[in-house]
């Protein structure tokens, strides 16, 4: 018999490929979520991670024991949210940015409801600043976002490598980039225009607008270059990590942020969803193609 908290930091860590980043999740020291893998190990006998100074991987024997981990975590919060909520049911209000809830996040929470009975689900969309404002006053239960780099605030969930979606947009050498943006604030934007101003590289604000769907349509068309994390840029709008006259981006930290003072249904059943989505989101994808720019279509 597998001890709950034993597997909870198991599958945190399994999750975030990171022992301290795991630690921050449950609230363990980094040598708890060590002591707690290594009492786990001796349990099922073989080595469930394989550890190197940079990088934290599953073994085979790990990545067979993740699924009933997390399946025997889900139905532990599912018995305790029944015995203490006697079987009423569980309003979440969740508060989620336009490029996760343009894409992938609506598949992944209506599967997460329909594993569920007696929940439900309100989903807020706005920028992460707004929605915390939100939180403030009581109006959200939960909150998924990204952070600016250097804001250590909620729980760290996982990060995503920022890129360039350019569609049919020409750059020109010696003109201004044309850039479509979130509103601020946004840590897209902020890093974009760090990282063009760190290249001395000009550039406008062609449009500002909160919708994805609008960016990503300036950027077919061939209006304006923007930056997006990997996931939200649709397949077939081309898209890279830098070119000449683009430069690298760099990651975008992912976190989910819960409101004190949960009833005890309510904060688990929050856990569980966070697990859920960071368990159940899709891989940044691995693509590089360039942007056009006058030189490349004219010489």
């Amino acid at each position: 018999m597998f001890d709950i908290p034993l597997l909870r930091t198991f599958e945190a860590v399994a999750s975030l490929s990171s022992f301290t980043k795991a630690g921050q999740q449950v609230n363990l020291t980094q040598s708890a979520v060590s002591a707690h893998i290594r009492r786990l190990e001796d349990q099922t006998g073989s080595a469930l991670f394989e550890r190197s100074t940079r990088t934290v991987t599953l073994t085979q024997q790990g990545q067979a024991l993740l699924g009933y981990a997390r399946a025997i975590l889900r139905l532990s919060e599912e018995a305790q949210i029944l015995m203490r909520g006697g079987g009423s049911a569980v309003h979440l209000r969740i508060g989620a940015s336009d490029d996760l809830t343009s894409t992938w996040l609506p598949s992944v929470l209506g599967k997460f409801q329909d594993t569920r009975t007696a929940r439900t689900l309100e989903i807020q969309i706005s920028n992460t600043p707004a929605l915390l404002e939100s939180m403030d006053r009581g109006e959200l239960d939960l909150i998924v976002g990204c952070r600016c780099r250097g804001d250590q605030s909620g729980i760290h969930l996982w990060n995503e490598q920022l890129r360039w979606a350019l569609g049919e947009t020409l750059l020109e050498v010696d003109s201004p980039v044309p850039l479509a943006v979130f509103p601020e604030p946004c840590p897209y934007r902020d890093a974009a225009l760090a990282a063009l101003a760190s290249k001395n590289c000009k550039w406008r604000i062609a449009t500002v607008s909160p919708s994805l769907g609008s960016l990503t349509a300036m950027a077919a068309a061939g209006l304006a270059v923007t930056p997006l994390n990997s996931t939200s840029i649709p397949a077939a709008l081309p898209s890279s990590e830098s070119t000449d006259l683009l430069p690298p981006l760099p990651d975008v930290e992912f976190a989910a942020h819960v409101r004190p003072g949960l009833s005890e249904e309510t904060a688990l059943l929050t856990r569980s969803i966070i697990k859920w989505i960071t368990a159940n989101r899709p891989q940044g994808r691995q693509v590089s193609r360039r942007g056009y720019m006058a030189s490349e279509r004219h010489g």
